[in-house]
Formats: C-alpha cells, sequence, structure tokens
C-alpha cells in the first residue's frame, strides 16, 4: 500500500533524518513527517546558526585587536542585517541538504503534523497527518517537492523524534520584542546595547559571548552558585574569569524574581544573597533550559509511559508501548544532536535485528561554543568523587603550550579526571581555543577503554593545542614536562 510504512519517523531534526537514512540503508520503506523544517531546531535554530553567528563575533574580536598581531585594520564594524544574513543563508544550505539527502535515499516525506492514533494492538500502528496546529517560527522555504499529502498512513514502527522548544516560567513568556528566546536572539533587528541573559548553560553562555563580543553590555543571571552548572567547577571557574575579563557581568547565586516591561526596554528584579536590586536593559534572553515536544501526538490516550514530559525508553529507544519508540530530546538529557543521531541510529538497528549497545550516557561530549569554547566528556572530578572513586587529576594550563602562545591565546587549561587504582580515564574537561575539536580525541579513549599508561605513550604532533591532553594526563601521574 502507499501509505504504509515498516519505519514512519515523526520529527526531521537530527535524530529523525538520521534515523531515517539509516532505516533506508537497511531495507526498510521509510517516511519522515516534518511540520516546519528538516534539519529541526539544531540546524534551522540552534547548533548551525548560532556557530555561524558566533563566527562573526570572532572575527569581528580578531579585527578589533589586529594589532596584538602585528596588523593594521582600521575601524572596524559590522552590519547587523548581514550578520544574521549569513547565518540564515547557512541553516538554508544544510536545510536544503537534508532534503535531498533523504531523496537520495528513497525517504518518503510527509508535510503536516502528526498524531498516533493507534499502536500496540497487535496490527501496524496508524497515523493521522493534518495540518499544523500553530503556525511554525520561521517554516521552510520553499518545502520540498513530491511531499506527500495529508491523511492516515500505517508503519509497524514508529519513532517519535519532535524534540524540544524553550522552556517558559511563568511571568516571564517572550513576547518576541522585548522577551526573547533563542528564536528571537537568532535574528535581532539592531544590535541591542544592553541585554540580560537569564539562564547560564550552553544556550545562555553562548548567547551572552555573541552579544558581549559585538559590543552589548551583557549580565547573566545564574540561580545556582556556578555558571555552566553541568561542567567541571574548575573548569567553569576558568570560564568565568575571562567572560568577566571581557567586560560580561555575572550573577550566580541569584534568581530573577520580576520581570516587567519598561519604556523601550525590560526592568528586571534579581535576588541575591538575601538582597534585592534591579536591573534595566532593552533586551532579555531567557535561557532556563528547554522541554520536550510530546503535545498532541496522544502519547497519553496510546498509554506511552511519560515522566516530567520525557518518554521513558530502553536503551534501544523502545517505549513500554510495542511498536513506538522515541529518540532524542524528547527521550531525555543530554538533549544534543548528536546524542539525538546516535540514538536514532541505535533504534533503527535494533528494530533491524542487529547487535546494538545501548548508549553510554557519560560518554556523550558536550560543547559550549563560547570564546574561550568549553568541552566535556564524562565525569567531573566531584561528580567521581561522589560516586565513591579515588581519583588522580591532572591539569595543563594553556599558557604552557607553544602553539597557544602562536596563536595569541594563553587562557585555558585541560583537565583529566583518572581512577587512581585502575587507570581508567573517567573525565575530560577543556576550556579554551579550539577545545571543542580536541574533546573528541578524549571520547575515542573513553570509548575504547585506554588507560593512562596508553596515554601516556601516545605520540601527540608537535606544536598543536593537543599536546596539553598529553601533558594533563602526565600530570596527573606527576610526568608533566612543560610545566
Amino acid at each position: 500500500m502507499a501509505d504504509s510504512y515498516d519505519i514512519l519517523i515523526i520529527g526531521g531534526g537530527p535524530g529523525g533524518y538520521v534515523a531515517a537514512i539509516r532505516a533506508a540503508q537497511l531495507g526498510f520503506r521509510t517516511a519522515v513527517v516534518e511540520r516546519e523544517h528538516l534539519g529541526g531546531i539544531c540546524l534551522n535554530w540552534g547548533c548551525i546558526p548560532t556557530k555561524a553567528l558566533l563566527r562573526s563575533a570572532e572575527i569581528y574580536h580578531y579585527a578589533q585587536h589586529g594589532e596584538s598581531y602585528g596588523l593594521k585594520i582600521a575601524q572596524p564594524g559590522f552590519d547587523v542585517d548581514a550578520v544574521v544574513k549569513r547565518s540564515r543563508g547557512v541553516s538554508a544550505q544544510l536545510n536544503g541538504g537534508v532534503a535531498m539527502l533523504l531523496k537520495k535515499n528513497k525517504v518518503d516525506v510527509i508535510w503536516g503534523e502528526a498524531k498516533i492514533t493507534k499502536a500496540g494492538k497487535g496490527g501496524p500502528a496508524e497515523i493521522q497527518v493534518g495540518a499544523p496546529s500553530k503556525p511554525a517560527v520561521q517554516p521552510q522555504n520553499p518545502i520540498p517537492k513530491n511531499v506527500l499529502p495529508h491523511g492516515t498512513y500505517q508503519a509497524k514502527h514508529v519513532i517519535i523524534a519532535t524534540g524540544a522548544r524553550p522552556r517558559v516560567l511563568p511571568g516571564m513568556e517572550p513576547d518576541g520584542d522585548r522577551i526573547w528566546t533563542y528564536f528571537e536572539a537568532m535574528k535581532p533587528a539592531s544590535m541591542p546595547k544592553s541585554l540580560i541573559v537569564m539562564g547560564s548553560g550552553a544556550i545562555g553562555i553562548e548567547f551572552a559571548s555573541f552579544y558581549r563580543s559585538m559590543g552589548a553590555e551583557v549580565t547573566v543571571v545564574e540561580l545556582l552558585p556556578q555558571i555552566l552548572p553541568v561542567e567541571d567547577a574548575e573548569i567553569a571557574a576558568v570560564a568565568r574569569k575571562q567572560f568577566e575579563k571581557q567586560g560580561m557581568k555575572i550573577l550566580s547565586g541569584a534568581k530573577v524574581a520580576k520581570v516587567t516591561k519598561s519604556g523601550p526596554g525590560v526592568e528586571v528584579v534579581v535576588e541575591q544573597d538575601g538582597k534585592t536590586q534591579t536591573l534595566q536593559a532593552e533586551r532579555l534572553i531567557s535561557a532556563v533550559g528547554v522541554q520536550g515536544n510530546t503535545e498532541g501526538l496522544n502519547l497519553e490516550g496510546l498509554g506511552v509511559a511519560i515522566d516530567r514530559g520525557i518518554i521513558k525508553i530502553d536503551g534501544a529507544g523502545r517505549t513500554n508501548i510495542p511498536g513506538i519508540y522515541a529518540i532524542g530530546d524528547v527521550a531525555g538529557a543530554p538533549m544534543l544532536a548528536h546524542k539525538a543521531e546516535h540514538e536514532g541510529t541505535i533504534c533503527v538497528e535494533a528494530i533491524k535485528g542487529l547487535e546494538t549497545h545501548p548508549m553510554k550516557r557519560t560518554q556523550i561530549p558536550g560543547c559550549t561554543y563560547c570564546q574561550p569554547q568549553i568541552a566535556s566528556v564524562g565525569l567531573t572530578e566531584a561528580r567521581a568523587k561522589e560516586n565513591g572513586r579515588e581519583v588522580k587529576v591532572g591539569r595543563f594550563r594553556f599558557v604552557g603550550n607553544g602553539k597557544a602562545i602562536a596563536l595569541g591565546e594563553p587562557e585555558g587549561m585541560v583537565k583529566t579526571v583518572f581512577d587512581a587504582k585502575t587507570g581508567e580515564l573517567l573525565g575530560a574537561h577543556m576550556v579554551g581555543a579550539e577545545v571543542t575539536e580536541l574533546i573528541q580525541g578524549f571520547v575515542i579513549a573513553m570509548g575504547l577503554e585506554t588507560t593512562e599508561e596508553e596515554l601516556m605513550h601516545t605520540v601527540f604532533p608537535h606544536p598543536t593545542l593537543s599536546e596539553m591532553m598529553h601533558e594533563s594526563v602526565l600530570d596527573a601521574y606527576g610526568k608533566v614536562i612543560h610545566m
């Protein structure tokens, strides 16, 4: 039947489209239902366009400090519209690339909003696809050719990959004008002179870094004592020092109690250490996390287990209802594109009957593309100790690395955490230039169960930033050379 599939995936983001392509490679007749834009939040509003914005900010920063490199650059400036246009163009290019990949792999695309009307009763699931219940922030334009029409479709297996959206706090609802989520922060009509960022996770800090680099006065308000709460405390402290050196104001252990629109901007009441202060700025970015998109799918009606907005799954993406699976942000933390992609591959390979291994969440790297960059994998020093591990910790600072000095990037640190008894690499944490490109070396080492001895005997090329990874391992065992 034209309306029947082996696998139907709801959501065309990183998890969904990668799962679809892998399913097609394995011989499954596959379809993707998408209501807004192929590539999901990551490609259209997250990972990719923010990196384009941050690249513009990075180049602008270097242009302003050309004299440090012996260069004469007269009065560097920027065009906000051009910066945003470049960012949106990068997303559009990759968005079209996803459509091409799906077509190449003979994956059908059904454009609309899906609702699972029947599942888990011995036969195929039924999925009703209709018009989206609400307009997209910025719908895909143009919609790929040859998409299938609204209607009822059947599938032996349904994978939910509907992603997540910004979390909204009561009384601080974004209005698209003065109170922003990442949607509005991604495409400002003009550069605000002042900005308050509520939340210091990866999203909040990346936008704080972008706007500060472009000249805005930025204040970050974080509820917890530590900014970048999921990172190692020592790494977060190094990052904070650099942010403040750049002129960013940071209030940690502080709560946003009230937000009021005032004049052309916002007035924000902040409670900290038993005291209250009022901040004023042109714009406020709410970056207090995200929540899974589970609404409208009829999951409650089907009996799919959900815990605090997250679909409960096993190591292969299976829910408690036969034939229904979930991957990516909607299936829980860490809410990262690369986690969703890998989860989608595991899910469809398990459906095929191939031997798979549940994802080791402690081996999923995290990256924050601010200036300086932050990257990590595994356990922090504190978490390792909380788990009862006796640890050996190594550190190496960028100031001892020749390549970092030559780049003019002497601020930063690489930190490694080992099990003192077995030599197992428990975690690696970095802050500094290009660390988002370095972290994968430690990810591979953890995946291969590499010991400290093997890492110490690995030859790292010179001159590179990667040598600091080696030196950090050596330091953990009292053998560091260049510090």
